[in-house]
């Protein structure tokens, strides 16, 4: 009997998610068939979560996914070879003519598996082709985002569909009509001319991968996933190699090296969210932050301000702060407005309001939210409420903090984010 014990989850869930893009982007680039090789990729990824529990893991995971999936890959060839030289022979033989030479299919088949050298990650260029291809400008945004993440990013259906807010069917439906237009039309493998005129997508793409990172919403065990950061991290290595001009890359990539440094101590001991101002900053990680510091500056050098570099402007007054009391909040909230300015983001109004609260009190930050121009944030958003809970609850107005808390409660997805929530919650009594 299948034994599924958490070692063989974790390793499945890993292989799904960071294993599995290499894979598809090197098969992809071979082959020249995006679809044959996600359906490649897919079938081994069902008999890695059926084999395994009994077998066991693999000693090189990404290894064993990348020969099984080629395998696959050239069995579905082989087939669709076959269905065709049968047409071609009935055909042949309902026209009374000899059987016409199918041209070496089979030959060209075994050429491929020759030229392939093998390995377990997908050489840079490759990974780069298939995140430029999924963000083709003939793809509409939202195509774009969830294409990205379901093929580069390895995320799932529901994972994707909980960011976007939408249903599993809708996203997927997304997808699939996605990758039927690239192969209908036959969109190129390549590198394009110019590609910094996709890079505004990429980036798109790989801040939802970073802020996916920060806080997992489909899986408990895992409340920040390093994989995702990781990941991210790469690409943006890769693109700012591509497109050392572009500052909203480097803006981009410093903010999530930013992230990043901060992860140890984001979550405590017992996996519960632990708030900036408490975080025990030896544990943030300083050569992290120096990295970030220096594409920060990158991006500061070639003067195209942008939104993201903005975000790692007000990163950057948190990760270089001494202590939590020390942190520059008027200059904080200062860029907050500017990010508003050019975004128009209620959400990014919300954190403006925090950073007012802690320079200039909580009535200041609530005064903020409850301004008519411009609206306050959605109401679905979970955050909405959160804020406001809080900032109630240092005004205090207990029961409508508590009310607010509930509202916020019926909203959030993470795990982790509603735990804490439970926390302040039961902190009013």
């Amino acid at each position: 009997m299948a034994v599924h014990d958490r070692a063989v989850d974790a390793a499945l869930t890993d292989l799904a998610r960071t294993d599995a893009p290499r894979v598809l982007s090197v098969l992809a680039s071979r082959f020249g068939d995006l679809d044959l090789a996600d359906d490649a990729v897919q079938d081994a990824l069902v008999e890695a979560s059926r084999t395994w529990p009994d077998a066991g893991v693999p000693d090189n995971p990404g290894g064993w996914l990348m020969t099984v999936s080629r395998r696959r890959t050239l069995d579905r060839l082989r087939a669709a070879r076959r269905a065709r030289d049968r047409v071609r022979r009935d055909g042949a033989e309902l026209l009374g003519t000899d059987e016409p030479t199918v041209g070496g299919a089979a030959d060209m088949i075994d050429d491929r598996t020759d030229s392939w050298s093998g390995g377990d990650d997908a050489d840079a260029d490759e990974r780069l082709r298939l995140l430029l291809l999924c963000c083709h400008p003939a793809l509409d945004r939202q195509a774009q985002v969830a294409l990205t993440l379901r093929l580069v990013g390895g995320l799932t259906v529901p994972e994707i569909a909980a960011g976007f807010l939408v249903a599993e069917s809708t996203l997927s439906q997304r997808i699939v009509r996605a990758k039927r237009k690239i192969r209908d039309a036959k969109m190129p493998l390549s590198l394009p001319e110019r590609p910094e005129e996709r890079l505004g997508a990429v980036l798109d793409v790989l801040y939802l991968v970073i802020n996916e990172a920060w806080f997992s919403r489909g899986d408990e065990s895992a409340p920040v996933r390093i994989d995702l950061f990781d990941e991210g991290i790469r690409i943006l290595e890769l693109v700012g190699a591509l497109v050392p001009e572009h500052a909203e890359t480097w803006g981009l990539l410093a903010l999530a090296r930013f992230q990043r440094a901060r992860v140890d101590a984001l979550i405590d001991v017992d996996g519960e969210l632990v708030t900036l101002a408490d975080q025990d900053r030896s544990r943030w990680d300083r050569s992290g932050i120096a990295a970030a510091n220096d594409s920060l500056a990158t991006a500061m050098r070639l003067v195209d301000p942008g939104p993201f570099q903005v975000q790692a402007l007000i990163a950057s007054r948190h990760a270089n702060a001494a202590s939590a009391e020390h942190t520059d909040w008027s200059t904080i909230a200062g860029l907050y407005r500017q990010l508003e300015a050019m975004t128009g983001s209620s959400i990014v109004r919300l954190n403006r309001a925090v950073a007012v609260a802690e320079a200039d009190g909580a009535p200041a930050g609530l005064a903020l939210l409850d301004a008519d121009d411009p609206p306050v944030a959605p109401a679905e958003h979970h955050l909405t409420w959160a804020v406001r809970a809080e900032l109630l609850t240092r005004v205090g107005d207990t029961d409508a903090a508590r009310w607010a808390y509930d509202e916020a409660l019926e909203r959030v997805v993470s795990p982790t984010e509603r735990r804490h929530l439970e926390r302040r919650r039961g902190d009013l009594g």
